[in-house]
């Protein structure tokens, strides 16, 4: 099942084509909020989706669906308690940081930014998937890059903590499309990736049952029509799985949480007035247009 956010942020389900959806709110346990920031209802929705989805069900069976070109998609996650990312994941970015981009953008190589890890974004910076990303213009003038990473995420449904990598699954509502976007050079990781609007995400959030096996999907980012990041995610160093297992034993993971799960090879600079398509095989596409902030 595609679950997209619409409009006020009411609840939708995509057809399968993604050229229809159905409003189904009405699905919903308890009262719904439009206010962006009520975002309760959204949190039981991901703890108790089992219990909703056979209204959710019902709601598509005895109503009409509405184009989908007729209705602004919002971010397919609302006010998450925690969006974490995952560093270094992938063998060839850990390669191309290693060798070419941490001695251009910082003039060194930390070994610590090679390591895999898990860090904390602020939930602020999310943005939906039409929205435009805005490079912070004392950035730009100060001559940083600003980057692009179009990762696999994870919306988790069930609490986690300490749970084994076996398990793990058990614990995801449904994966969608991310970009972690990053400001290139020295300083904390979390704040070079917090400011507003790096982390587009979109276009729906697909459950798991319908995605199957995470390891099986095809990553791809193009930026005007050049491709520059292309991976499958069992090229992970640590799975989608493992992931989960390491954070939980951490902190622990809340319905409506969001895991970033790392960057593919290929990361590279934006400049205003481009546009990043990215897709991931299974889930879909949103595109998103680079802007330069106000001074």
């Amino acid at each position: 099942m595609k679950l997209a956010l619409f409009d006020d942020w009411r609840l939708g389900v995509v057809d399968a084509d993604a050229q229809m959806i159905w409003d189904v709110t009405d699905g919903l346990i308890g009262p719904r909020d439009s206010d962006p920031f009520g975002a309760g209802w959204w949190v039981r929705m991901c703890r108790d989706f089992d219990l909703v989805r056979p209204k959710i069900d019902r709601l598509v069976a005895s109503s009409d669906a509405r184009p989908l070109s007729a209705v602004t998609l919002r971010a397919p996650v609302l006010n998450p308690g925690k969006v974490l990312a995952t560093a270094s994941n992938y063998g060839e970015h850990v390669a191309e940081m290693r060798e070419v981009v941490l001695d251009r953008v910082a003039g060194h190589v930390d070994g610590l930014l090679l390591s895999f890890d898990v860090f904390l974004k602020a939930p602020s910076s999310i943005v939906g998937p039409g929205d435009a990303v805005i490079l912070p213009s004392s950035e730009v003038e100060n001559g940083r890059e600003i980057h692009h990473e179009s990762e696999l995420a994870v919306v988790i449904g069930r609490e986690a903590s300490h749970i084994p990598e076996a398990d793990a699954l058990e614990h995801v509502l449904g994966y969608t499309v991310a970009l972690d976007m990053t400001v290139r050079g020295d300083g904390d990781r979390s704040r070079r990736k917090s400011y507003d609007t790096f982390t587009p995400i979109g276009p729906w959030l697909v459950t798991s049952d319908e995605i199957g096996d995470p390891g099986g999907l095809d990553v791809r980012l193009e930026v005007d029509g050049e491709c520059r990041q292309r991976a499958r995610t069992g090229d992970m160093l640590v799975s989608v799985a493992g992931i989960i297992s390491y954070a939980s034993a951490v902190m622990r993971l809340d319905p409506g949480d969001v895991i970033l799960t790392g960057a593919p090879p290929g990361v590279g600079e934006v400049h205003a007035g481009e546009v990043m398509v990215s897709h991931i095989s299974g889930i879909g596409t949103m595109r998103n247009p680079v802007q330069i902030g106000a001074r």
